[in-house]
């Protein structure tokens, strides 16, 4: 059984409402349906319907401007008026309800002389032979209903003095043309209401009124965030992309899946000869259409002149040397420097080259097996799941070891192995919309607004209708702002707080007693530790340790535990730490003991950072686990695998591989004498990047397969140039286990080759039998397709995913796992009655208090946090190829409170240096009052300044993850200055 089965689907009634649901306005009710007359035929309005949504729902076009789906009508522009018989006046049909029996008429003559008068004069609004938006929705309307455009002379003020004044382009995403405003507001409702950000402002009255931006700014010093879904919302392109794509009309428009983060927002390319020029939220089950500034603004990595178009092998006169990685200005290397170390091949000598460096080494070690074996495989959760699939598939079968992984063994590997270890199953149990339906939502170690804005977004929303948020976390981040409270702990005492707040419920009788007898086991021992136990774990005696007084962590406990529903969420801030199992111990501790799981609104969700570390977990790409997270202990299910791998019976070994860092240590040790990685960069994502560097550079024979020369393919033998994800097709699942698929859009460039095609042909070369007959350009979708075959494949050994056929997926597009049939619609909530463990029942895993593995000290007396930022991910491979995301965020910083920068002698703007014992790094300084006194924040997206160069590899135990969210540094002054950024850098 997949560790995401239950012995039961959840029931129809427990399902959440946002997960393959329709809109709620949609959701047919019989009783209460409203009988009327809608020009001149009978119709039902459903409750909360209002006129338009039922003409729209029946086929019947009513113009409409300021009325956008997803927003609350606003009525103000007119243009949707109908007439209503026995009324007076003429009513707008986005915010009027029907009534029964009610006789409605959009296209009587009285409604369309109104509706053509109103977009005669919103006409006289827009600027006279200006293309700004290709399918202006105001010249669609016009033209419909054959409404003169030139009929009235320019009325507003504020037209004519945005006319005189030209756009504002002071944006590097965001082009302002206010002279094509209409007023709609839909632009303020967008900002406001579905992305909670509060920029976009209505200003003045009558022919002064006009958009502003925070306190009348230029948009690009404003608060502006370029979610852009002022832009998606726009009707005349008085907001539109800066690069001008709106004003031209893009031929093809493809539908596919977001490449960046885990929430998996469904989008819309939109392709001119052969170019993606413009990116649109589609409206997919996790988004309904919303996007943030990567997914709508970062998606031209994908065109960089500098990706890999032909494979690349290493000269023989060209050493591998990791100082020539900080061998440049500024400390980056040069990118002329790094591709003369290579010279071009074709594919069949770049292939059988990659191919006999395996063998070899391979060969040379016969006797070896399992961990033993010197060679293993990164593989990545950029790409899709057959990929991951088929990656994993190629080390086992290959070379049968287990020792293959990829980036989860630094994000959520401990989350994992304590998820695992207490409930038999490492999924999130809610997903992260079913914030919707929360009362209280805690959010510890995570900074959705940065690293999951899409998600960030649903969690303002349900702020606003009224939950209560609770954010957890050493930085003040931007959700301080919709927070109830803020618990700003110490870096590092976690356990302390969870603990604390532990002992309050248990002490208080907060629990949920029938819950745990019934679900849960070892609560006896949970509760004797935490009252009688030789520690004091009262919130008194753990507030100087966490930094949050008693009564805060009182009022915060008291509150979850007795809410309707309360759920969790968390980040890499509670991962990423050597006591990262113990964490999420407690938070599995805090779901389980009030009985705030299995349930709308409640549960457990460990936020997922890349977009497709899910499904790459879920296809076995980790060195514990086969396929559906089956052990690799378990000797059925590596008969399992042999015999649909066509291996021998016995040739899989019973013992875990290694993991990520433990490989690179291998490496650095001689052990390891081979890698393959593919689309992995571990280079720079690496704890101590320089000992990572180091291991690489030692190794015999390292195949990269990538789009870009990294950091990590720079010390390769052999490149091998790959798709970049809007060049192929296939499944991706996101943080919420829903499978949804990505189309191709684009060609490859050049002769760069889809992954899949480069794993298979490797196979190949490595004696395996394989026989997909995937296309070079990654090309076929159609059930039958050599990628629906690996799919199809791949969930013969995953239960979790065996009613959703590639047929299926291909017709729906989006569906959650566990789908157990075929006519299983699958189960967003999991844990409804009982738990994947052999009992039945959750464990309650006993935690201890353990510091981080590196305290600070004299030499090295503050401590550094790393993460992500909101315009670039990862190591900044894909978004620092982006013209728009590395012009918002175009140079490294390090950030400190103010009353550190004064105590320090240093200056905003200006260069420091930051150092730790393993590393140093030069960069400029920023001010920052939601950092904690002490510490400092360095994002790791930069090679010129990589945090990781800095970061301790001490490793969780448990999950074997590295603690790169915690170390000692010390930061002194540079007497340099960068140019021109001090403005940049201290607004």
């Amino acid at each position: 059984m997949s560790a995401f089965v239950q012995t039961q689907p959840a029931a129809a009634g427990n399902q959440s409402a946002s997960a393959n649901a329709a809109h709620p306005a949609q959701a047919a009710t019989d009783a209460a349906t409203i009988d009327f007359e809608l020009d001149g035929r009978a119709v039902q309005a459903n409750p909360g319907e209002t006129i338009w949504q039922v003409a729209r729902r029946v086929g019947i076009e009513i113009p409409h401007l300021c009325h956008r789906e997803g927003l609350d009508p606003a009525g103000n522009c007119r243009a949707c008026v109908v007439e209503v018989a026995g009324e007076r006046v003429l009513a707008a049909s986005c915010c009027r309800a029907p009534q029964a029996g009610m006789n409605v008429r959009s296209d009587s003559e009285r409604a369309r002389r109104a509706q053509r008068s109103v977009l005669e004069l919103l006409n006289a609004d827009a600027p006279a032979g200006k293309t700004l938006k290709h399918d202006s929705e105001l010249a669609q309307w016009t033209a419909a209903l054959d409404a003169d455009p030139q009929r009235f002379a320019a009325r507003g003020a504020m037209q004519l003095e945005a006319a005189a004044q030209g756009p504002d382009l002071s944006h590097p995403a965001i082009a302002v043309n206010l002279d094509a405003c209409i007023q709609c507001t839909r632009c303020l409702r967008a900002c406001r209401d579905l992305q909670g950000n509060d920029v976009i402002g209505l200003s003045f009255r009558g022919g002064q009124a006009r958009i502003t931006f925070d306190q009348g700014d230029p948009l690009g010093t404003s608060s502006c965030v370029a979610c852009g879904e002022c832009v998606q919302a726009c009707p005349t392109g008085a907001l539109a992309p800066a690069n001008g794509s709106y004003a031209q009309a893009a031929p093809i428009r493809v539908e596919s899946v977001c490449p960046f983060c885990g929430v998996g927002c469904q989008l819309t390319y939109q392709v001119n000869d052969g170019r993606i020029v413009q990116v649109d939220g589609a409206p997919g089950p996790a988004n309904e259409g919303r996007l943030c500034v990567k997914g709508r603004f970062g998606f031209d990595y994908a065109h960089s002149p500098q990706r890999l178009t032909v494979p690349l092998i290493r000269r023989a006169d060209a050493p591998k040397d990791p100082a020539i990685l900080t061998r440049g200005p500024g400390g980056r290397a040069d990118a002329a420097a790094l591709r003369a170390q290579f010279r071009e091949a074709s594919w069949d000598e770049a292939l059988d080259f990659a191919a006999v460096g395996l063998r070899r080494v391979r060969d040379a070690h016969p006797d070896l097996r399992g961990r033993e074996v010197p060679i293993a495989g990164f593989g990545s959760a950029k790409g899709t799941n057959e990929e991951a699939y088929l990656f994993q598939k190629l080390i086992r079968s290959a070379f049968l070891t287990h020792n293959v992984d990829h980036c989860t063994r630094l994000c959520h590997a401990s989350s994992v192995a304590a998820l695992f270890e207490g409930l038999g199953s490492g999924a999130v149990s809610n997903p992260l919309r079913d914030v919707e339906q929360a009362e209280l939502i805690f959010v510890i170690g995570a900074n959705p607004a940065q690293n999951h804005p899409v998600g960030a977004s649903w969690i303002k929303n349900a702020v606003e209708r009224r939950a209560r948020l609770v954010l957890a976390d050493p930085r003040r981040t931007e959700l301080a702002r919709q927070s109830w409270r803020m618990l700003q702990f110490q870096p590092g005492s976690d356990v302390a707080l969870l603990k604390a707040m532990l002992q309050v419920i248990v002490a208080e009788g907060l629990t949920d007693p029938d819950f745990i007898a019934a679900r849960t086991l070892d609560f006896d021992a949970w509760r004797a530790e935490l009252i009688d136990g030789p520690v004091d774990y009262s919130p008194e005696a753990m507030a100087p340790i966490c930094g949050i007084a008693p009564d805060l962590i009182r009022e915060v406990a008291r509150a979850y535990a007795s809410s309707r529903a309360s759920m969790i969420l968390w980040g890499m801030g509670v991962a990423q730490h050597s006591h990262g199992t113990d964490n999420a111990r407690c938070l599995i501790a805090l779901a389980l003991l009030t009985g705030q799981i299995g349930r709308p609104g409640t549960g457990l969700h460990p936020l997922r950072g890349q977009n497709n570390v899910q499904g790459a977990s879920d296809a076995g790409l980790i060195p514990m686990f086969l396929p559906d997270y089956h052990r690799v202990t378990d000797p059925a299910h590596r008969a399992a695998a042999e015999a649909a791998w066509g291996l021998p019976g016995g040739s899989l070994p019973d013992q875990p591989g290694l993991t990520v860092v433990e490989i690179i240590d291998a490496a650095c040790a001689g052990h390891i004498r081979a890698m393959l990685i593919q689309g992995e960069n571990p280079a720079m994502s690496d704890p101590d990047s320089a000992h990572a560097r180091a291991g690489l550079a030692k190794l015999q024979h390292l195949v990269v397969q990538d789009i870009f020369l990294t950091e990590t393919a720079a010390l390769a033998d052999v490149i091998l140039p790959a798709s970049a994800w809007p060049e192929k097709t296939g499944s991706v699942t996101n943080t919420d286990r829903l499978v949804q698929l990505g189309r191709k859009a684009v060609a490859c460039p050049g002769e760069a080759r889809a992954d899949a095609w480069i794993t298979e042909q490797l196979a190949r070369r490595l004696g395996l039998d394989w026989d997909y007959g995937i296309a070079p350009d990654g090309s076929g979708a159609e059930p039958g397709s050599a990628i629906g075959r690996v799919f199809d494949e791949m969930r013969s050994l995953m239960p979790s995913i065996a009613g959703l056929s590639w047929g299926r997926l291909l017709a729906q597009r989006a569906v959650t796992h566990p789908v157990l049939t075929p006519d299983d619609p699958g189960q967003p909530i999991v844990f409804v009655d009982r738990f994947p463990t052999p009992s039945g029942k959750a464990r309650l895993v006993p935690v201890g208090l353990l510091p981080p593995a590196e305290q600070p000290d004299v030499d090295y007396p503050l401590v550094l946090i790393t993460g992500r930022q909101l315009e670039h991910w990862h190591t900044g491979a894909m978004t620092r190829r982006s013209q728009v995301l590395d012009a918002l965020e175009p140079r490294p910083s390090v950030s400190l409170h103010p009353d550190t920068i004064a105590r320090l002698g240093l200056r905003p703007g200006g260069l420091a240096r930051v150092r730790s014992r393993r590393g140093v790094v030069e960069l400029a300084l920023r001010a920052d009052a939601g950092l904690p006194v002490g510490s400092c924040f360095i994002p790791f997206a930069y090679v010129e300044a990589a945090a990781n160069l800095l970061t301790n590899p001490a490793l969780d135990p448990w999950a074997k993850i590295a603690e790169v969210k915690y170390c000692a540094v010390r930061v002194e002054p540079v007497a340099q200055r960068l140019e021109a950024q001090t403005d940049s850098l201290t607004r």
